[in-house]
């Protein structure tokens, strides 16, 4: 079958560039939809991505779909033809809907009418545009827009259509517009319409017109060029993925070009002047030994004569953004952290559940509380929680919001707090996602902690329990930001009791009856997760649950275990061994046996081997499970494997004298205790 190149690119205002990746992948995959569905086969796919234009180029298409053989089934065959032969009302009407007649018809070894048909495949040039019509209708765009008179809605007003199958123009329409074979070029250097006369010119032709069309291309470019632009300057550009992103997706024809600032600048946090610099200004900041440079690295969308004035219109832009963050640093420290607090009094935080400072005060209350028990200066954690809200209603973080928690550190600093209270101010936020480190002191970690526990128990106490769509308050990242703090830092109180306490508080709003027994089960399937991105198989968890455990710390140390244990040779026939003995107390009374065994009445050697084996067990296992070593114990169990083995395959359990039969279910309910004291591993 004949095969062309074929290419798409529609023109557009400018995309938003936070989206241009996700617009483009979309596009993409559309169109390969598109062709697969249509039966359409082709060697490569290539996506071109820039400000003003979405392009996928296929290599080596189809031009034609192949004939399909399709056969058609309809009524009986035996009420198909009257008495005298001809065709009944069921077959014409089976024949005519079909496109044949009844002349056509055939009986199938099923005993129904039968017709087969070739259905001829269509010219791939048909089908381009609606391949392109439907793959653009399914772009991820959470609002489209009008344009002029026009009804046609797009993410941005559209401009032209290149559509080329081989040399030839695809004929048709999209949103509105003919497709042709001519594309735009940059909009200074090379404004007017390029004739672009094959797919594969594609990248040249718009390379001379000032446009490098290929997302990929141009954000190594920019790279290489910030990097090098970083070391003339004698430091090292900062290069944030997604500031590259955007700026990549800025620019058609990107040119780096190096600026400074005024050095008295540089008594601001260096955190101020980056957000200024990136949020606003989509700069690239410089650092030399771990310090600020009072220099910028700003891409170009032109390539200018007098790049110097370029430079100098973009130093007089970043001027103000810099004064602004230096009189808010000015202005805030003008008066002491903790006098913000009475402010927060005003700030609701959650509608039916009070303010910022009602937070703030169960925070603390909970933190001390935890402290308690946990280890910690209790003075610290209350006074860490007075303060660890009050940043939000400083100037600095109502300007730059990605500041807050940090604008409060330095705050803290200035004021001469404890260097842990500072710390906190930064680790109330860890961790802020997953992956993220935790807090490093003991004061951030009972903050982090107190203020997700009282997060999660405020929102479930009124109701605003997540769905599989919707967490507006981010209450899955809090739960498993709960979970890695009680298990990475060690932290050995029942989930249970956190939140019991949680509840004790001072509430706006009751939480309901039923908060503790839902939220504590929430939590607890966070670990499913949590353990699914560790490769631990979801049986090695459900082993655990099932013993009811509801402390994070224990249900952490018992999953690596048994993840351990179900990986030595004895697992797989220890597991099945302990599910047999659970069926057969389960038949036999189950919690009403007794674990009591008397050897007298032990007649046989396997079981008096067992006995014997499950004695010096518990023995051995005792210590190491009163020291949550269940990694050990379980290795230790594992030795049972031969002699669980040679008992089942040698005692009849359900023994004809009733007291032998019992004593052998006390014996395998002393066998079951040895594992259910770890894990229900009959689960494995």
């Amino acid at each position: 079958m004949s095969t062309q190149d074929f290419l798409v690119e529609l023109g557009t205002e400018e995309l938003p560039p936070k989206a241009l990746k996700t617009l483009s992948a979309a596009f993409t995959q559309g169109i390969e939809d598109g062709l697969k569905e249509a039966g359409l086969n082709y060697t490569d796919v290539v996506s071109f991505a820039a400000p003003r234009r979405l392009a996928v180029r296929i290599t080596a298409l189809e031009t034609q779909q192949a004939d399909k053989e399709e056969t058609l089934y309809g009524p009986p065959a035996n009420i198909a033809f009257d008495a005298d032969g001809k065709p009944t009302k069921a077959a014409e009407g089976f024949a005519a809907r079909a496109g044949a007649t009844a002349a056509d018809l055939k009986t199938g070894d099923n005993g129904k009418l039968m017709i087969q048909r070739t259905i001829a495949g269509k010219q791939t040039a048909e089908l381009l545009p609606a391949i392109v019509q439907t793959s653009l209708d399914k772009l991820p765009i959470p609002k489209r827009m009008r344009w002029g008179s026009s009804r046609i809605e797009f993410v941005r007003p559209v401009q032209w259509l290149l559509m080329l199958l081989g040399n030839d123009v695809v004929e048709g329409e999209v949103l509105g517009l003919k497709a042709g074979n001519t594309s735009r070029g940059h909009r200074f250097h090379a404004p007017g319409e390029i004739t672009i006369a094959a797919p594969g010119e594609y990248e040249g032709k718009l390379r001379a017109a000032y446009v490098m069309a290929d997302f990929a291309e141009r954000s190594a470019l920019i790279k290489e060029q910030v990097t090098a632009a970083g070391q003339k300057l004698g430091g090292e550009a900062i290069i944030d993925a997604d500031l590259l992103d955007e700026v990549t997706a800025l620019n058609e024809w990107p040119v780096a070009l190096a600026g400074s600032f005024d050095e008295d600048f540089l008594r601001v946090p260096p955190e101020a002047l980056v957000s200024s610099m990136k949020e606003h200004q989509k700069y690239f900041h410089v650092m030399k030994d771990g310090k600020l440079l009072p220099n910028f690295i700003t891409i170009a969308n032109i390539e200018s004569k007098d790049p110097a004035q370029v430079i100098s219109g973009n130093e007089k832009v970043i001027r103000p953004r810099l004064a602004d963050a230096a009189f808010f640093w000015d202005t805030d420290r003008k008066q002491k952290l903790e006098s913000r607090f009475a402010k927060l009094e005003n700030v609701v935080w959650v509608n039916k559940l009070g303010t910022v400072a009602d937070k703030a005060r169960r925070i603390g209350k909970l933190a001390a509380r935890i402290a308690d028990v946990a280890g910690g200066e209790k003075a610290l954690v209350e006074r860490a929680a007075q303060l660890c809200k009050n940043d939000l209603v400083s100037n600095m973080v109502f300007e730059f919001t990605d500041l807050q928690g940090l604008a409060g550190k330095y705050y803290a600093e200035h004021d001469g707090e404890h260097a842990d209270v500072a710390a906190a101010m930064v680790e109330q936020y860890m961790p802020a996602f997953a992956g993220d480190e935790l807090p490093a002191t003991q004061t951030g970690t009972l903050i982090a902690l107190a203020d997700r526990l009282d997060s999660l128990v405020g929102l479930f106490g009124i109701g605003q329990i997540p769905t599989g769509s919707k967490d507006p308050f981010a209450l899955r990242r809090a739960s498993l930001g709960v979970l890695r703090i009680l298990v990475e830092k060690e932290i050995d109180v029942d989930l249970g009791d956190l939140i019991e306490w949680a509840i004790d508080s001072d509430w706006a709003t009751a939480p309901k009856a039923e908060t503790k027994a839902t939220l504590v089960e929430y939590m607890l399937d966070r670990f499913s997760a949590w353990y699914a991105d560790e490769g631990i198989p979801a049986g090695v968890f459900q082993s655990v649950r099932a013993l009811g455990v509801t402390n994070a710390l224990d249900i952490n140390r018992r999953v690596q275990a048994v993840h351990g244990f179900s990986k030595l040779d004895a697992a797989e026939a220890l597991a099945a061994a302990n599910k047999r003995v659970s069926n057969i107390l389960a038949k036999n009374g189950g919690d009403s046996v007794t674990a009591e065994v008397n050897n007298a009445l032990l007649a046989v050697d396997e079981e008096k081997a067992l006995a014997e084996q499950v004695a010096a067990k518990q023995a051995a296992v005792a210590p190491l499970m009163s020291n949550g070593d269940y990694s050990a114990a379980l290795t230790e169990l594992a030795g049972l494997r031969a002699v669980v083995d040679s008992f089942f395959d040698n005692v009849m359990v359900m023994a004809d004298d009733e007291a032998v039969k019992n004593n052998r279910l006390a014996l395998l309910k002393q066998l079951q205790g040895l594992f259910i004291g770890i894990a229900d591993i009959s689960v494995l």
